[in-house]
């Protein structure tokens, strides 16, 4: 059974400002040409939009696991988890971030949800993902049966 589904897709001003890539292909292009010099630099972007699409990853709960990306996790190895917001999200993926930590964060994407691991085997002493909902992530986790 599937709990939750989100795709950290790109933020609609990184689409556009990766439209810059339009007026500065025209103006290589314009000794040339200005059509081909457009032609190219929309392609270019369509590219870039695209590639950020296809390669965004998708956090997933379902019954026993928490997936993130390409990355997978039992629900029985979290301890706890936590979601922060603005300046703390900010310390969380900055100052205050472990080194060991497992990261799936999007700079387009302010809040982060930091989920607790308690395996032995695991260096990693916690995941740092980015998510436009965490609470609900959170409610979904503890849905699915993760001990939070």
């Amino acid at each position: 059974m599937l709990y939750y589904r989100e795709k950290l897709a790109p933020a609609a001003w990184l689409v556009v400002a990766i439209g810059l890539v339009i007026p500065a292909t025209s103006l290589i292009f314009l000794p040339l040409n200005l059509f081909l010099g457009v032609a190219v630099g929309v392609g270019l972007w369509a590219g870039a939009v695209g590639l950020l699409w296809w390669r965004s990853p998708t956090l997933t709960v379902d019954s026993g696991h928490f997936r993130a990306g390409e990355a997978t996790l039992e629900l029985r190895y979290i301890k706890a988890v936590t979601p922060f917001q603005q300046e703390e999200a900010r310390a969380q993926r900055g100052v205050s971030l472990d080194a060991r930590a497992w990261l799936v964060i999007r700079g387009w994407i302010d809040p982060v949800v930091k989920i607790e691991l308690n395996d032995p085997l695991d260096p990693a002493p916690y995941w740092l993902v980015s998510t436009k909902q965490p609470e609900a992530l959170i409610e979904a986790l503890r849905s699915a049966g993760a001990t939070t």
